[in-house]
């Protein structure tokens, strides 16, 4: 019952014009300044609920390089459980309300998607949970350490020349 319940709320939404500009780019949605992973594959350690329905798409990167290159060309990038307007997750939505007080341009990939990418960010960071935030490519931590950075104003601190960069690009 819950499920074709929520299969019938979701087709309802589906079919409901976007409010805001975007594109789809290799498995990614692009709105505004925020990137959202928008493929889903199976992950036997998710509950039925959750499960994902479809598998990401081959790019020809190793998942490993994936990462590498999220982190890289990103100066604010989260691995977290669903995407930033619809975390599935108190810790993601936890993070991600911090990182939208800065008002920075925020990237992110939904680790619900694919098994293979979770255990690529947990290998390259050396995390076992999420979310997971890298700012300039430095790994920061995850919600705990994001709030407490945002109450010591040390988050402000390494976002301030994301903010600026950001606002310099989209202004030129």
């Amino acid at each position: 019952m819950a499920r074709s319940l929520s299969n019938l709320v979701l087709k309802g939404m589906s079919s409901l014009p976007s409010t805001h500009s975007s594109r789809a780019i290799s498995g990614s949605f692009y709105n505004r300044a925020m990137r959202y992973s928008t493929t889903v594959t199976s992950d036997s350690d998710t509950h039925e609920d959750f499960k994902p329905t479809n598998k990401l798409p081959s790019s020809g990167l190793s998942v490993l390089d994936v990462v590498k290159q999220d982190i890289k060309e990103n100066p604010v990038m989260i691995y977290m459980k669903g995407v930033p307007d619809i975390p599935r997750c108190g810790f993601s939505a936890l993070a991600v309300r911090v990182l939208k007080e800065y008002k920075v341009p925020l990237s992110a990939r939904n680790i619900l998607e694919d098994l293979e990418l979770k255990n690529a960010v947990k290998s390259y960071s050396c995390w076992p949970t999420f979310p997971q935030l890298f700012i300039k490519g430095e790994f920061i931590g995850g919600s705990d350490i994001i709030l407490n950075m945002h109450q010591t104003g040390e988050l402000k601190e390494k976002l301030k020349d994301v903010s600026t960069e950001a606002s310099t690009e989209n202004s030129g």
